[in-house]
């Protein structure tokens, strides 16, 4: 019997087959059916009747091959067989089609199985972190450790993989935070202008410091810094820790870091830590020192841009780092802090011109 096919109508079935009607005949009853099945239905049966609706004959029918409806049928097979090659060619493009949605699909597994172990290692990297108490190098390795992945958007798209991204990311978003509060406190640092010299000139936002050449009318206070070129950040600190940035790009000399509030202001000043300070100092350009009792000479392979400060109180801890190579300068460890301690930035004289760019307190941004 021919094989049946999405496209036909009842009127082209056999009741009893569901195939397409192969020598079709009638019962007198007149529904139709193909021949074989007819006879073997009967063969099979004490009576005659009409598998569909039942009749009964008295005599068994003489059945004659209906040939109306067989050229029907004739008419439609030969209309299915030459639509078949475009059928044919249907299937070979939806083949086609279904390879290249295949190894799209594969291309995207790949993908996002590497993001996964990126992910995963960070995860691991994170976790480890989190339990130490090796701030410098913490404060080192986090920004590469939380910068941004270049991700794809996966939306729309449902993979089968017991590892869920999203899970991942958000326990990889909590540990950030957790990492952030354990870190430092980042301040946003104001600097205080009764603190600065006569010569320097302060920005609106407090933000800003230069060397300004004449000598300004300003209050007389205890607080201000009357021979050295220094200005001292508005809040102190007397516990915890504490980090914040400046920007030193197109000077040629300038000094930063933190100083004690007992700090002498009037007079003679040693950048030392017996002297209450402990800072950076860049010299001639391109000479970079630590100001210990004895100035410690730094080699560095770049010239500093923008120079991050990071304080532990409890530790006696001052670290100075790069911002821009996200690399560390030096540390004064060991120290015992007493008073509060606050910012310290000096731009120092401008140089006829070559020294007047300012020193900048930056906002600070983990994913630079």
């Amino acid at each position: 019997m021919a094989s049946s096919t999405g496209s036909l109508t009842e009127e082209l079935q056999c009741y009893i087959c569901l195939d397409v009607y192969t020598d079709p005949v009638s019962t007198p009853c007149g529904h139709n059916f193909c021949k074989m099945c007819l006879k073997k239905c009967w063969d099979n049966s004490h009576d005659y009747s009409c598998p569909i609706c039942k009749e009964s004959f008295k005599q068994k029918p003489k059945l004659k091959v209906n040939t109306t409806i067989r050229e029907v049928v004739d008419h439609y097979k030969k209309k299915n067989h030459l639509e078949m090659p475009v059928v044919l060619c249907d299937i070979c493009t939806e083949t086609k089609q279904k390879k290249a949605a295949e190894n799209q699909a594969e291309e995207l597994i790949k993908e996002l199985e590497q993001e996964i172990t990126e992910l995963e290692r960070r995860n691991t990297e994170l976790e480890q972190f989190s339990h130490t108490e090796d701030h410098l190098h913490l404060l080192q390795i986090y920004p590469s450790l939380c910068s941004p992945l270049d991700t794809k958007i996966w939306a729309g798209i449902c993979i089968n993989t017991c590892v869920s991204v999203e899970t991942l990311r958000r326990a990889l978003t909590q540990l950030q935070k957790t990492l952030d509060e354990k870190l430092s406190q980042t301040v946003d640092v104001t600097l205080d202008p009764d603190t600065a010299h006569p010569e320097l000139i302060l920005s609106e936002d407090g933000k800003k410091v230069r060397h300004g050449n004449i000598k300004q009318y300003c209050p007389d206070s205890h607080k201000r810094f009357d021979k050295y070129m220094i200005v001292l950040g508005n809040e102190g600190f007397s516990s915890g820790r504490f980090y914040f940035e400046v920007q030193v790009k197109g000077k040629t000399q300038w000094s930063l870091g933190v100083a004690r509030e007992s700090i002498n202001r009037k007079g003679t000043l040693n950048l030392c830590p017996e002297s209450g300070n402990w800072t950076l100092w860049q010299s001639n350009a391109k000479e970079y020192k630590a100001c210990e009792s004895s100035p410690v000479s730094l080699t560095l392979n770049v010239k500093l841009q923008k120079v991050g400060v990071f304080v532990d109180y409890e530790e006696g801890l001052v670290s100075f780092y790069d911002v821009e190579s996200r690399s560390h300068i030096y540390s004064f460890t060991g120290q015992s802090f007493t008073d509060k301690l606050y910012p310290l930035l000096s731009p120092w004289t401008n140089g006829a011109g070559k020294n007047s760019a300012p020193l900048i307190i930056s906002p600070v941004n983990y994913n630079e």
